[in-house]
């Protein structure tokens, strides 16, 4: 099995700095939910980026510990040279010496030449640590190469604005344990720095760094200037050949110095070549290969949950959940039953899987698993009509995958509670309408389908009444359960689901077929009236294991979001001739909220189309396959090697959102098993 390398080629211009290297991002993550992020040009362009970005505990969660490196090369008879402006300002004069950036399985490098010097840099966080390593390695170079490395703090909670200053200048406070650096400031955990593979020294010299222009906070209506700090610089000299590695971390010195920089990476590439090894053979090359490695990134330990953990550890389980996106998101229960297919069955990490279902199995309340765990919290969330019914189709993948009847005995009661909740009526108005047997929600100020923008009270997809994914949900739901009853319990503890089931299909079919379109009402019930707006959630009604969708009607709809939804990217949220419909995400807040569900296309959605039509054209997998030709190429344009959250409506369908979102990267994985030769038996097909 080959390295898999992604390249982006790169010759710098004097006096120029390529956009290409600006809005390009990279990410690096620890199995933690932290991780280290920032663009290939080494500018900071969001709040989020960080060297150093540490899953605490709560009440800290993630945390902005070691925002960026200046880095100068001193040779011979010259200047010193930067080697990435770190601010939009110093960029333009700069001088770009970046030759290329590569990703080697999965892994940043940057090379760069300064005249005859041949340098190169990785970054690296070793797997469940806070810790992030920062390696410099003189590639060629005719004479020892000396390096200054001065680290930019500005500690603050991860969503915390830029302009807000959470410690002090003055409040920083520098010691030195044996060979360690150890920066203190306020409320937040030490940052350790260290210097390993070669002698440095520290020169203690403060200095502030003002007016940092973060530009991508700009253009999204936040505060954009801010101002970090600096302990000092480190400096060094490398020969040809030799390395150093900067590490830093919220961790315990002796679990810093328990691995060596080149143990910590080779023991970093053999994870990852095992993950590719035990994924299907279908996913062990080409862009799949290198989805199976972007899978990993969401796929976590929740660092901040402390005594769940424990709680876990004591009757011998493990907790792991799924981060929906990088960079602001936590682990969401609705993105974690999507993904859970992509990310783990079509990766072989059935373990993971089961760990994951039993975890939230553990949370559910009312009737409802956790819509989202808040980012300082220890408790969920259950704003949510969907992810609880989701649960019951990623619990149905896995066991297809596994044949694991124990954990379906476990949580069958589980399964047997939420649908007597929901008969009777849960929390914001989640419940059964007697009168035909379909689910209704819907609660003032609440979004509770995965259509759920909202800013400052408005909630602009409000969806109350009978939103047609919910009932096709339910009713795979019911089906779902109505089996395992029969399996487990017998033909008469399914007799009554049967009933349910079949109730919620004739209504269905009855009520949400709106003849002048052609197509699937997306709404029945709401607000005001039946609401006939094109929408991709329609293919939920076929795409599912059980389609509640009359079979006559398959093609019909299919034609219908071809046409009007269907991109190379994945579907447009609302049809183009809407008088709602956004082609373009971006602008302030609201603005960009305006547009979330209203024409902008998500790529996750590309997998319930896919399966959809499958289901219908079983021979056409190779032909649909080619759909996902497009993530291809866009897995080089906005965060390497992964796939964005969104994507604009109209071409070029610029990305936008997060760089990384779970469900696009699972979507697409899944989907790019199912249709390779042979594939279409996998992977729940």
């Amino acid at each position: 099995m080959a390295d898999i390398v992604r390249r982006m080629p790169w010759a710098g211009q004097e006096g120029t700095h390529n956009t290409a290297l600006l809005m390009r991002e990279w990410l690096v993550t620890n199995a933690l939910g932290g991780y280290a992020s920032g663009t290939l040009s080494g500018v900071v362009t969001r709040r989020y980026h960080g060297l150093l970005v540490a899953a605490l505990p709560a009440p800290l969660g993630r945390v902005v510990m070691l925002s960026a490196m200046t880095e100068f090369i001193h040779l011979p008879g010259r200047d010193p040279v930067e080697l990435e402006p770190m601010t939009q300002h110093t960029q333009a004069s700069a001088q770009s010496h970046l030759t290329e950036f590569r990703l080697e399985l999965g892994l940043p490098v940057w090379r760069y030449r300064i005249d005859d010097v041949v340098l190169e840099k990785r970054v690296l966080m070793p797997h469940q640590q806070n810790t992030v390593h920062v390696t410099y390695r003189v590639v060629d170079g005719p004479a020892p190469v000396g390096i200054a490395l001065r680290p930019i703090v500005h500690f603050r909670p991860l969503e915390t604005a830029v302009d807000q200053v959470c410690v002090a200048p003055r409040d920083y406070a520098l010691t030195v344990r044996e060979d360690c650096y150890v920066l203190q400031g306020g409320a937040f955990p030490p940052l350790t720095m260290k210097m390993l593979d070669a002698r440095a020294t520290f020169t203690v010299d403060g200095q502030p760094r003002k007016d940092v222009l973060f530009l991508l906070e700009q253009q999204r209506g936040y505060p954009a200037i801010g101002e970090h700090w600096s302990p000092g610089y480190f400096t060094l000299k490398l020969e040809s050949g030799q390395q150093a590695t900067l590490a830093a971390s919220t961790d315990t010195p002796e679990l810093i110095a328990s691995l060596t920089p080149a143990q910590a990476h080779a023991a970093e590439i053999e994870r990852r070549r095992h993950l590719l090894h035990i994924a299907s053979p279908r996913a062990q090359s080409g862009m799949a290969a290198e989805l199976v490695l972007a899978a990993d990134q969401f796929i976590i330990t929740p660092a901040g949950r402390v005594e769940e953990a424990a709680r876990e550890r004591a009757v011998g389980n493990e907790v792991r959940s799924v981060i929906a996106g990088y960079h602001w998101f936590t682990d969401w229960g609705r993105d974690t039953m999507i993904s859970l297919e992509g990310l783990t069955l079509a990766t072989g990490r059935l373990q993971e899987a089961r760990a994951i279902l039993r975890t939230f199995a553990n949370y559910v309340r009312d009737g409802l698993i956790p819509n989202m765990f808040p980012e300082h919290g220890k408790t969920g969330l259950y704003h949510t009509a969907d992810a609880t019914l989701w649960f019951f189709h990623a619990l149905h993948r896995y066991l297809q995958a596994s044949r694991d009847r124990d954990t379906l005995r476990a949580i069958l009661p589980k399964l047997k509670d939420i649908v007597e909740h929901h008969l009777r009526g849960t929390l914001f108005n989640i419940g059964i309408d007697p009168d035909d047997g379909l689910l209704r929600q819907g609660q003032e100020g609440y979004q509770l389908t995965w259509m759920d923008a909202k800013v400052d009270g408005w909630v602009v997809t409000p969806r109350r009444g009978k939103a047609v994914e919910l009932n096709a949900l339910w009713y795979n739901a019911l089906r779902l359960l109505e089996g395992w009853l029969r399996e487990e319990e017998g033909e008469s503890a399914a007799q009554g689901i049967c009933e349910h089931a079949e109730r919620a299909r004739r209504s269905f079919n009855q009520r949400f077929w709106c003849a002048e379109q052609g197509y699937l009402y997306d709404v029945v019930d709401g607000e005001q009236g039946n609401d006939a707006a094109c929408r991709p959630n329609q293919l939920f009604a076929i795409s599912l294991e059980h389609p509640i969708l009359e079979r006559e009607r398959w093609q019909p709809v299919l034609d219908i979001v071809r046409k009007k939804l269907l991109t190379p990217v994945g579907l447009r949220s609302l049809s183009p001739d809407h008088p709602d419909y956004k082609s373009v995400y971006m602008g302030d807040l609201p603005t960009r909220d305006a547009a979330y569900h209203q024409g902008t296309v998500w790529g996750w959605l590309i997998g319930p189309y896919i399966d959809a039509w499958l289901k219908l054209h079983p021979q056409d997998a190779a032909d649909v396959g080619r759909l996902l030709d497009g993530f291809e190429q866009h897995l080089g344009e906005a965060g390497m090697g992964t796939i964005s959250e969104i994507f604009d409506a109209q071409q070029p369908h610029t990305p936008r959102g997060c760089i990384a979102q779970a469900w696009s990267v699972a979507e697409v994985l899944r989907c790019r098993v199912k249709c390779t030769e042979g594939g279409t038996a996998a992977c729940g097909a």
